[in-house]
């Protein structure tokens, strides 16, 4: 059995549920286990670094200390050194934090100076973080993943998306290309899924400019869609949180800005592995996606249960809201502001 420390990281609880309840789906199949690093927090997402630099890399550290001090805790797990993260941006700043730790002593002793203050301390090198992909096409391997299929994905045609945080700036070089990435396409291969040549495969969702410049952000979305839609595929399948967010959540903001029409839903690459180890929809989180896969996975006879749409707005006690659809003026207004 394979056996590793994980960082799941904020998203996976919220937004990207679906990510975590397909990934648990696949992992008996696989023969993996995962135990949770004690007490984690949130690594600082992206704008933290360029905000405040050494509390940033405080934060991000205090994950590496607490695994750290974990693993020379643990029982049976075979002295792992590999904290798994399965959201590219987590998977990020953990290596980053660490390379730089390194690379910058004065940085890492900054570091440690904070950590002191919670009775931690952080080692450079002592860990080595990894994405999940990462663990299943290198560690697990294709050949015992193809072995897992029950219901190949034969006629299922699907772009490849792995987003821009991953194969760069791959400080351990783990990453066949920087550019052009395999591992996802390979991985989709095996599960019998029709990969389609898809060039944008790293090419950036557009973040949080979401949040900052929906404009720009609505262009960046128009490519990714536009393109995959364009070479026939059914969906996109991605690594990523904050792409299938970007991507699924503000898919129908991006079509009422240019005037389009684009159905093109984004699945995490788990919840294809899923469905094709055997599991059903409803286990791995297919159906909670806003751009619906339903007719995609009906041409492979996958049968995914119709959800009732929420009726009325959130209670607060809910999670957070849903974007909700912006008029071009109030677009246009935002990005002038």
């Amino acid at each position: 059995m394979n056996k590793y420390l994980l960082y799941p990281g904020c998203s996976m609880e919220s937004s990207a549920k679906a990510y975590m309840e397909s990934m648990n789906a696949i992992m008996e199949p696989l023969d993996l286990r995962f135990e949770e690093i004690e007490d984690w927090n949130c690594c600082g997402a992206t704008e933290y670094l360029g905000i405040n630099l050494i509390p940033a890399y405080s934060l991000i550290a205090r994950n590496l200390a607490l695994a750290s001090d974990q693993i020379g805790r643990m029982n049976g797990m075979g002295r792992t050194r590999t904290v798994v993260a399965p959201c590219s941006a987590c998977y990020l700043n953990l290596a980053k934090a660490d390379y730089y730790m390194q690379e910058r002593p004065s940085l890492g002793v900054k570091v440690n100076e904070a950590l002191a203050a919670g009775g931690l301390q952080y080692k450079p090198g002592t860990l080595d973080v990894r994405h999940l992909i990462d663990i299943l096409v290198y560690d697990v391997g294709l050949e015992k993943i193809r072995g897992s299929v029950t219901r190949p994905l034969h006629g299922l045609k699907v772009a490849p998306y792995m987003g821009c945080m991953l194969p760069r700036p791959d400080y351990q070089h783990r990453w066949s290309d920087h550019e052009h990435p395999t591992e996802l396409d390979d991985l989709l291969r095996a599960l019998g899924a029709e990969v389609i040549d898809y060039p944008l495969t790293t090419s950036c969702c557009g973040g949080h400019m979401t949040q900052i410049g929906p404009e720009t952000a609505f262009e960046l979305i128009r490519r990714l869609v536009a393109d995959a839609d364009d070479r026939g595929a059914d969906l996109m399948a991605t690594v990523c949180p904050m792409c299938q967010m970007n991507i699924d959540a503000y898919q129908n903001e991006m079509n009422h800005h240019f005037g389009t029409d684009y159905h093109m839903p984004i699945l995490f690459f788990t919840q294809l592995m899923g469905l094709a180890f055997g599991r059903e929809p409803g286990e791995l989180g297919i159906g909670m996606e806003l751009v619906n896969a339903r007719n995609a996975l009906a041409r492979i006879g996958v049968e995914v249960p119709i959800t009732q749409e929420p009726s009325g707005p959130r209670k607060k006690d809910e999670g957070l809201p849903m974007p909700r659809r912006w008029t071009r003026h109030e677009v246009r207004k935002e990005a002038v502001k």
